[in-house]
Formats: structure tokens, sequence, C-alpha cells
């Protein structure tokens, strides 16, 4: 009987079930999206129920799908958006609050105050992050302060958080009624700014001064060892053997396993992220110092990444907020009606400013307008925004590895955007390569369950499985890309110190 790995992906704007074959080729995919919720600017949030009951469908439809079931899946391996936190009851199952989104401004506040005299480096040395409203733990801070009853339950030892890796294999393992796990692996702990990078640990003096009670936080893991078993379900005592929060887990799929190998993945925002070994690399030029992998008993591998807040999420507010076109691939085609971005460019600042310029104050802007720009230009605008950032993050890279990438291997959503993939080799001045099987999120969390349980015998199977799809090489003058990188800088100042200290 053949046997495949089933791997969920709780993404940002939808959940997604993928059963892989040996190969690592795609058997079958369901797919559905979760409501984005804005209470109010610059806050953003989803169900955690709505989450888990499409988790329980994407489940069943890529079974059916492919005509499987339970007997036919080795293991589960699981992805997810990585900094939103969820918070819930362990004996009710119910959250006490909408999960806050990795994209949520609301903490900035909180960030703040534990900034202090400190300045937002205070715990750097220790979680490898900056103090920012993009991470988990002060998410959980502002639940604990503003749900009615929340700390109280908490300093009972009855609310448990996590993020959405914790929650759906919590419930995926039984919930409340049957046991479920609480855990979560070493890729999304060290996204909470809870967790000690040397040893893998909470700590409890930062986890104090945000106000988080230890009982809270769930056991620290690997991200390729067997956690529990489904129960009961569709896959009923199929094991759950992989986590990685969304980035590293693309970094895996891309057999990114070398020091000094890269990936960016091209989704709701932008994250590229470069493998330094089993050494901790400190940033002196705005990256994050981060975990990439666990594997077992192995030593960890770390990472630097560039994160960028809105990439293709900004395609998306073109679509639904602006009604430019009716569906995402038509921004390719109206952006191609034109040669050039017409002197506009486009900064989408939504959330502030991510790497490498940490800047909460600053707000979305289109500049360089003239009469003569239409919107061909500014769907351009949209894209070469993505490839702008991109360049400002491996240029960042490049200053603090000391080694130039010389190829950059690409993913995700927006990579089948040939005129964005041929930019962005352009801007940066270096190889695009694109993968045979493009969405290496979902297959990364695959290759970490399967693992596990002996379904691959270890990464030298990943390395034989990855294939190159297609290359993009620079074609433009070394003169344009910095004249358009130049302008690009420009208007990136014209975003800053928009948030004043009186708005919320």
């Amino acid at each position: 009987m053949a046997t495949y790995i089933l791997s969920i992906d709780q993404g940002t704007t939808s959940t997604r079930a993928m059963i892989f074959d040996k190969s690592g080729s795609v058997v079958s995919v369901d797919q559905v999206e979760h409501e984005q919720i804005f209470p109010r600017a610059g806050w953003v949030e989803h169900d955690p129920i709505e989450i888990w009951e499409n988790t329980r469908k994407v489940i069943g439809g890529a079974l059916a799908k492919a005509n499987l079931n339970s007997k036919n899946i080795e293991a589960v391996g699981i992805t997810n958006q990585r900094e939103t936190a969820v918070v819930w009851d362990r004996t009710t199952g119910q959250p006490v609050y909408n999960a806050i989104v990795w994209q949520d401004t609301r903490t900035q506040k909180i960030v703040d105050e534990l900034a202090g005299d400190e300045g937002t480096d205070r715990y750097k040395e220790t979680v490898g992050l900056p103090l920012a409203t993009y991470f988990s733990g002060p998410k959980v801070k502002w639940i604990l302060d503003n749900v009615d009853g929340a700390r109280e339950k908490a300093e009972a030892g009855d609310l448990l958080f996590g993020n959405t890796d914790s929650w759906v294999v919590w419930n995926l393992s039984g919930g409340a009624e049957n046991d479920g796990v609480h855990i979560t692996d070493v890729t999304n702990a060290s996204r909470t700014m809870l967790m000690n990078l040397s040893d893998l640990t909470w700590n409890e003096d930062i986890a104090a001064d945000m106000g988080i009670p230890m009982s809270m936080l769930p056991e620290i893991k690997s991200s390729s060892e067997v956690y529990g078993e489904c129960k009961p379900g569709v896959i009923n005592g199929t094991p759950i053997a992989g986590i990685l929060g969304d980035q590293q887990a693309a970094t895996f799929g891309q057999a990114c396993l070398e020091k000094g190998t890269a990936k960016n993945t091209y989704g709701t925002g932008n994250f590229m992220l470069l493998n330094t070994g089993t050494e901790q690399v400190p940033s002196e030029n705005g990256l994050l110092t981060t975990i990439c992998y666990k594997i077992g008993e192995e030593e960890t591998v770390y990472a630097l990444e560039g994160s960028i807040a809105v990439t293709g999420s900004l395609v998306q507010w073109i679509r639904d907020n602006l009604g430019m076109i009716s569906s995402a691939p038509e921004i390719e085609d109206l952006a191609k009606g034109v040669d050039d971005n017409g002197g506009a460019y486009f900064v989408p600042a939504f959330s502030g400013l991510f790497a490498p310029h940490w800047r909460p104050d600053a707000r979305g802007a289109l500049v360089g307008l003239t009469r003569y720009v239409n919107k061909g230009h500014i769907a351009r605008a949209v894209l070469e925004s993505t490839a702008f950032q991109t360049r400002e993050v491996l240029d960042a890279m490049n200053a603090d590895s000391g080694v130039p990438l010389t190829e950059l291997r690409v993913d995700g959503g927006m990579v089948v955007n040939e005129t964005l993939m041929q930019f962005q080799a352009d801007i940066l001045g270096v190889d695009v390569v694109r993968p045979k099987v493009a969405e290496t999120t979902a297959l990364g969390a695959a290759y970490a369950a399967g693992l596990a349980v002996g379904y691959w015998e270890n990464t030298d199977d990943i390395t034989a499985n990855w294939g190159e799809d297609k290359r993009w090489s620079p074609q433009m003058d070394d003169a344009e890309r910095e004249r358009l990188y130049r302008n690009w800088k420009k208007a990136v100042t014209k975003t800053l110190d928009w948030v004043d200290d009186d708005v919320e």
C-alpha cells in the first residue's frame, strides 16, 4: 500500500492540507480561506475556532481528492503563521479572545513601555529579536490586560498560549476532551520574544516583565519528532511528527540545509532566511537572529532573517479595498501594459516598516505621482515594491554575513508572477531561482514529519528531491538599477514619522 505524508499549512489568509509522496511531489491539496478581522486601524485578528474548523475540513478534503484514508498517511507535519497569538481556556477549549495576528500593531505602547530607557534592543542579545509589535509576547500581555477575567484565569493556571501551531496541535491531539498536547517547536518559540536562543528554554525574567505566567507556555520541542497522535477524527492514530514556522519550513523545503544558503518566500509578506549553521550571528543591520530548524537530538541550526510585513497582501489590498483588479493574477497583466513605473513608487508600510528599518511610526505612501501615471503604472509600482524591499533585506544580509549571495531561491504564491521575478533579478543583480515545487512551506513541514518517522532516511533525500524549475538572470544595467533603487530609498523617507504620540 502506498503511503504519504500529510502537511497542514495554517497560513495568514488560509489553511490548507497537502499530501506529498516520497519524491516531494504534491499528491493532493485542499484549501479554505478564513476571515480577516479588522476591528480598528492597525488591528488584525483571526477567529481561532474558524481556523480549527477549516483545518478539519481541509484534511478531509485533501484525503477525499486523492481517495486516501488514515492508513495511507504515515505522519502529519504542521507549518503555520508565526507570531500570531492564541490564548485559550484549557478546560473548555474556548479562546478568550480572537487570535492577534503578526501584522497587528496595537501593542506599540506595551513595546514602548518594555523598551523604557534601554531601548528596543533590551532583550536582543538573549532572544535575537528587537522589541516590536510583530512578536507574540506583547500580544499575550495585551490579552491578559484587556480581556475581562483573563489575567485571573491565567494566574490560576487555567489559560494556555501558543502561536497557531500550538492551537492546531492541541486540538488535533484531542483538545480539552482528550488531553491534547500543549507544545510548540523551537522555530515558533523563537518568535515569541520569550525564548533563550542559546539553550532553547523559556526566559522566566522576560515572561515576568510581560506579566505572562509560565503555566501558559507550551513545552518546547524540536522541529522533527513524534509529539503525539491525532485523535479522534479522520486521521485518528496518525503521529503528529513535525512542526516548523512557515518561513523556516520554506527554508527546509527549499533544501537550504548548508551554511550560507538562502531563500525568499513571497507570501502575505516576504521573508528571507539565510542558514548560518550552528552559529548564532547577531545582526548589525536590522535583521533577526532566529532558529532555522532542529532535527530531533541533532544540533540546533540558526538563521538570519529579514521580515517584510506587506508584499502579497498589497496585491490583496489593491483587489479588495480599491477594486482595481478582481483577482490577484490580473496585477501582472496590468503591469505588463506599461514599460516602467512612470515615476510612481508605492511603499506599503501598513504595519510600519519591518526589516531592516523597524519603524513602527511609518505608514503607507504612494509617491512620485503626475498626471502621466495610470493604473498600469500603479500596478507596476505595487509589484516593484516587493522587489525593492527584498533588495533592502539582501543588502543587510550581505553586510551581516560578509558573504554576498550569488543566487536567491524563491518560493510562495507570488513567484508565478514572471514580471515580478524578472524585476527582482534586475534590482538585486543576482539570479533568482524558482524550484519545481513552489509551495515549499507545506513541503518543509512534510519533510520534518517524514524524517521523524523514517519516511525519508535523512536530509540527503531532501537535497536530492529539490529541482530547479526556472531561473531569471539580471538584464538591467547597473546605472538604471541604482537610479531606481535610489528613488525607492527616497520614497521610504516619505513614510516615516507619520504616527504621532497621540495616535492610538
